[in-house]
């Protein structure tokens, strides 16, 4: 089996515990039935998962540390540090735990953990993650080498490492949160899954939801283009894809994860998009996903700047590609689902947004 210790790369799927705590609560809400997620099995499954997570350490920041390949991204593609992906389920999986665990004996003591960390995640996610036109212009004029609770670029990032791309990619009404942030780092690349979970959870505040859909509509063809949905944006390329991907064949410039086109992810896109009041957004995705799908026998992922062929070594008739369309379909038709896979925003846990003296009006 291609996991852990016996995967490609040995990479460790963090991602996968964060699924299981959410889709637990995806079948409690759907079901009403309580009796499965208080069994002491699934209790202690989601006390042993956090325990992980919550448990402390020399990392300072209240993101979760991870390896490459820790995501479905599972192999070398520079996402090491603190991935969006893994912030966002990590904070879905915090608040699904928080709804399910029993505050009696240790559930106690771990919730009082969870409450805490929710508050420091939010705060920091939504303040250092978050890029828009306003906060990419602050950062161009950041000052470096700062230091004590005054700084304004509090991670030391220099401006010089801001890529050409984002400058032209970015639109006056839109913004993200970009792929990972930690010392003298910003990775501004764009990650779907990232994205979508963090409106999904209200890890992203509602204008910061709307801001990503305004993002999505301005630069469709960039992140859809032909066939939903570009897992990031834009790929690695020469130089930076031998050195960051250590020269890997599969993933080439807009193949498989590095720009590749994955259909599984329309149901995270179409949750995301109800959740903002933006269906049609969704509705115009499907129609691409109708139009190729079921002719291309259901690929695994397409290759192509816009998404266009088939992936070279992409295998057919593949359950998730099946199934992200099946939900995407079925959350359309009656959105009223969308109350399985989503979480609507806590006000206890809303911190006020200060981002810096680099952002006044905020």
């Amino acid at each position: 089996a291609d996991f852990g210790e016996t995967a490609i790369g040995r990479v460790a799927p963090v991602d996968s515990g964060f699924w299981w705590i959410i889709l637990l609560r995806a079948y409690t809400k759907s079901t009403g039935d309580l009796t499965l997620s208080e069994t002491p099995e699934c209790q202690k499954g989601m006390k042993l998962i956090l325990s992980l997570c919550l448990a402390e350490g020399f990392d300072t920041f209240p993101t979760l540390l991870c390896a490459d390949g820790c995501s479905m991204i599972d192999r070398r593609m520079g996402v090491y540090g603190y991935p969006i992906e893994i912030q966002a389920l990590f904070y879905m999986a915090l608040r699904c735990a928080l709804s399910m665990l029993k505050p009696d004996g240790d559930g106690r003591e771990c919730i009082e953990k969870i409450t805490k960390r929710l508050h420091a995640l939010s705060f920091h996610m939504r303040n250092y993650f978050w890029l828009d036109y306003q906060q990419l212009n602050d950062i161009y004029r950041y000052k470096t080498e700062e230091y004590s609770h005054t700084a304004v670029n509090k991670f030391n990032v220099m401006p010089d490492s801001i890529p050409d791309w984002v400058f032209d990619f970015m639109p006056l009404r839109g913004g993200y949160f970009v792929g990972n942030v930690g010392p003298a780092h910003m990775d501004f690349r764009w990650f779907a899954l990232g994205n979508c979970v963090s409106i999904m959870s209200s890890l992203a505040t509602p204008d910061q939801s709307m801001a990503i859909m305004d993002l999505l509509e301005h630069r469709w063809d960039e992140l859809v283009g032909e066939m939903p949905l570009k897992i990031c944006y834009p790929c690695l390329e020469g130089h930076e894809w031998r050195i960051v991907t250590g020269c890997d064949p599969k993933n080439t410039r807009w193949s498989y994860h590095n720009g590749g086109s994955w259909p599984v992810l329309l149901w995270q896109l179409t949750a995301a998009c109800i959740k903002t009041g933006r269906p049609q957004i969704a509705r115009r995705a499907v129609d691409l996903i109708e139009s190729r799908l079921h002719r291309d026998c259901w690929p695994e992922y397409y290759d192509g700047k816009l998404g266009r062929y088939v992936g070279k070594q992409a295998r057919k008739y593949q359950t998730w590609s099946i199934a992200g369309y099946l939900v995407a379909k079925m959350l359309l038709e009656d959105p009223s689902h969308i109350g399985m896979i989503s979480l609507e925003e806590d006000k206890l846990m809303k911190p006020v947004i200060k981002r810096s003296a680099s952002w006044p009006q905020l």
